[in-house]
């Protein structure tokens, strides 16, 4: 089929490559230049693993261009957008400046019978209200949403190896034409066995917005059980292996630390919240409020652990901090946990050092008055506390023996509960964790 994705960030860039490597001839379209011309030639502007190889394959095939001149989208049936919705400034409610702008361009070059595909996330409503102007600029084509659920790190997989496709389509004489078309679309990844579920509008928008939301509440509530875990002297760890065995709640996404950033759960949770507040039920999601709040305070007792650990002041302590994206296998920092404490200590008079395998140059420009190392062993040399706050394969799979040599005093605090505390404690460092006993 011929294909066009407006926006090509991270969305939009790996679907318009995930399309073409399933034999779709594929258009993306993006504002900015030099995106553009960095996907062109085959280079990522962003981190993402097997996204690299994946579109230099895809290039290669010559099903997939990259241009900023939307009448390039003319020959196209589908159209998906696949641009942002940040928060607004100063405000919870999501942004949907972005989308309208693509529907915008997209209506420009709409012919009968042409499919427009949302994949943005939206507040629930959004999606009617494009439909009316896709069918006012053009009667015969149509409007669907097709939420994505990407989990960065991970993202071309779930692309091409999805959970569920979800169709929200509108009624009328069109119900079953937009199906069929999205069947062909996706007709690899349906054969493989994924479930289709295809519902109205309103609902495809919604799942996006109850599937962050409850992954935020989960996260959520066992950084809660941390924190009455600090209180009682339990372990938050073996809580969340005891209760993750029951097969109603599951241990996936029970690992008590630092909390969730990101571009997505912090801003889509906030937007939930704001667009339930305009429909008049903002009481259902009340509880979302303590949510959020749950998760910034894990970023404000991490702070205090460390002066803790520094005997009541970090002022002109040597701080090695391990991460700066909000999590591994990403070079995101968007909202970044790690980062937040980082700057935190560093405006207490510490002196902070921060190193990440892919996320440093993203970092330094989001928080330039940090100090930034390329190496662990840069970072850790003379440092008198380390601090754990991404979970890295390579932070993860430290030698403590070995670290212990480069650091001026062998304290750690391991805000993701992922390093082994025994062998850390065997090898003669003073270990601490959220939500753990001291030894």
């Amino acid at each position: 089929m011929k294909v066009s994705v407006f926006g090509c960030g991270y969305l939009g860039a790996v679907h318009a490559a995930c399309m073409a490597s399933l034999g779709h001839d594929v258009v993306g379209v993006d504002v900015l230049p030099e995106k553009v011309d960095a996907l062109s030639a085959g280079r990522p502007p962003f981190h993402e693993p097997d996204f690299a190889e994946l579109l230099q394959r895809a290039l290669g095939t010559g099903r997939l261009v990259f241009t900023s001149d939307s009448a390039a989208a003319a020959d196209a049936t589908v159209h998906f957008v696949c641009v942002g919705t940040p928060q607004r400034r100063g405000e919870n409610a999501a942004d949907v400046s972005h989308v309208d702008a693509a529907v915008g361009s997209i209506v420009q070059v709409l012919k009968p019978g042409d499919l427009v595909v949302g994949k943005s996330t939206v507040p629930v409503g959004t999606a009617s209200r494009l439909a009316d102007t896709v069918h006012a600029a053009c009667p015969g084509a149509h409007l669907v949403w097709n939420p994505e659920f990407l989990r960065e790190g991970h993202a071309v997989a779930d692309t091409l190896e999805p959970d569920r496709l979800v169709y929200g389509v509108g009624t009328g004489d069109a119900h079953e034409e937009t199906v069929v078309v999205l069947d062909e679309l996706y007709a690899t990844v349906l054969a493989s066995g994924v479930p289709r579920l295809v519902t109205d509008l309103a609902t495809a928008e919604l799942v996006k917005a109850a599937a962050n939301s409850f992954l935020a509440t989960k996260i959520s509530f066992i950084n809660a059980m941390a924190e009455v875990c600090e209180s009682a002297g339990g372990d938050v760890t073996a809580l969340a292996d005891a209760i993750g065995m029951d097969q109603r709640i599951g241990r996936s996404f029970l690992n008590a630390g630092l909390g969730f950033g990101g571009g997505c759960l912090p801003k889509d949770i906030r937007a939930f919240m704001a667009r339930a507040g305009e429909l008049g039920a903002d009481q259902a999601l009340t509880f979302l409020r303590e949510v959020d709040a749950i998760n910034m305070r894990r970023r404000v007792r991490m702070v205090d652990l460390a002066r803790e650990e520094c005997g009541g002041s970090i002022a002109g302590r040597r701080i090695a901090v391990l991460g700066a994206a909000f999590k591994p296998h990403s070079d995101d920092v968007r909202d970044s946990p790690a980062l937040n404490v980082a700057a935190q200590m560093q405006l207490q008079g510490a002196s902070v050092v921060v190193t990440d395998p892919k996320a440093i140059a993203n970092a330094a420009q989001r928080w330039p008055d940090l100090q930034f190392a390329d190496t662990v062993e840069e970072a850790l040399a003379g440092a008198e506390l380390v601090l754990v706050l991404t979970e890295w394969p390579e932070y993860v799979e430290l030698d403590p023996a070995e670290a212990k040599r480069m650091v001026g005093e062998a304290r750690v605090l391991d805000g993701r509960n992922c390093l082994d505390a025994d062998a850390w404690r065997s090898a003669g460092w003073h270990y601490r964790a959220l939500g753990r006993p001291r030894a």
